[in-house]
Formats: C-alpha cells, sequence, structure tokens
C-alpha cells in the first residue's frame, strides 16, 4: 500500500508539469517513468515502460477539445502493478488504458470548471492580489484530481488483477508479452509516417 500511495502523490505532482506549472518536460513519459520506477526499486522497467509511452503516445496532438492521454498516469499506473508483481506486459496496458480514460476525464473537468474560472477572474479583476490564491487553489484541485484517479484506478486494478495472475494460461501470458513488445514498433512506424508527411 505504501507504494501505491507514493506512486500516487509523486504521479499528481508529475502531472502538474503538463501544463499547469512549470513545464520543465518532467510529465513525458521518458522522464517520469524511471523517476517512478525509482520509487519502487526498478528504475530499469520505470525506463521501458517511459519509453514505450513515449513511442505509443508520440501521435497524439492537443487539438481542439482532444486531450493526449497522460504518460504520467500510465507509468505511475503501470510502476503500481509491477510494485505488486504483476509483469510489465500486463500492467503496462493497465497504464494505457487509465491514461484514456484520465483524458476523458480532464476534458469533463474542465468544461465544468469554466464557470469556477470565471468567478475567479472576477475576484482577481476585483482584488489583484487574489490571483496567488486562486493559482494555488487550481493547483491544488489539478493536484487532487490526479492523485485520486491514480490512486483509485491504479489501485483498484492491481489489487484485482494481482488475484487473477495466478490463474492465467501460459499462452495469455505469452500473447501478453508479444502485444508488449510490439509497442515500441507500433510507435516507431507511427514515427515513420509522421516524418514523411512532413517532407512532402
Amino acid at each position: 500500500m505504501g507504494s501505491i500511495l507514493l506512486l500516487a502523490l509523486v504521479g499528481a505532482l508529475l502531472e502538474l508539469d503538463t501544463t499547469y506549472a512549470f513545464q520543465l518536460t518532467f510529465s513525458r513519459g521518458i522522464v517520469a517513468g524511471p523517476l517512478l520506477g525509482l520509487l519502487i526499486g526498478d528504475v530499469m522497467t520505470g525506463l521501458q515502460i517511459g519509453i514505450f509511452t513515449e513511442l505509443l503516445f508520440v501521435d497524439f496532438s492537443p487539438l481542439g477539445g482532444m486531450l493526449p492521454p497522460s504518460a504520467v498516469v500510465c507509468c505511475a499506473v503501470s510502476l503500481m502493478g509491477c510494485s505488486l508483481g504483476i509483469p510489465a506486459y500486463f500492467s503496462f496496458f493497465f497504464g494505457v488504458l487509465g491514461a484514456i480514460f484520465f483524458s476523458i476525464c480532464e476534458i469533463y473537468v474542465r468544461k465544468q470548471r469554466a464557470s469556477w474560472v470565471a468567478r475567479q477572474e472576477q475576484k482577481i479583476f476585483k482584488k489583484p492580489s487574489y490571483v496567488t490564491w486562486a493559482i494555488v487553489k487550481a493547483l491544488g484541485l489539478s493536484f487532487a484530481m490526479t492523485f485520486l484517479f491514480i490512486l483509485i484506478f491504479g489501485g483498484a486494478v492491481s489489487n484485482v488483477f494481482v488475484k487473477v495472475l495466478p490463474y492465467l494460461s501460459e499462452q495469455l501470458n505469452i500473447a501478453g508479452k508479444f502485444a508488449y513488445m510490439a509497442v515500441p514498433w507500433i510507435g516507431l512506424a507511427t514515427l515513420v509516417s509522421t516524418f514523411r508527411l512532413k517532407a512532402r
């Protein structure tokens, strides 16, 4: 439970780097993966998951109302599973699902928060010094949402699957390994097509 809580806390902090604060690329999979892996004493698995996350999500662009899946959530949920003994070739795909669900939740929350933002702007207009408190509240709400999502989704999925794991057949394990090792090739294939489009 300690590693799950720690991964959720640090993951939520790193997620702030995406758009809300800093933007120093700590939220990139290749950075977040090893950092979160360090928390469970397995930097190499964290690095591998981070690289795979980068390659898989490389073609997602934040256009219009669409948000790309969160690399931090993917890494955090994946490593939660690993910390409980789930092989990376299974836990990674739970991380991918978590990242996609999180982006959907984030879109909904941003739409619902529009009226709250308008109220904060009015308060700042009346009292400019209120801007600091408004920023702190916005960061706190974002941190809390990400923390709860990683903790609940990652913790629930990992704890349920770790009980199912002993009953999985060897064929399912082989299929999981094959799918996991195909991830970087899918990402590289996407990069090749992207470079071709830019070259034309």
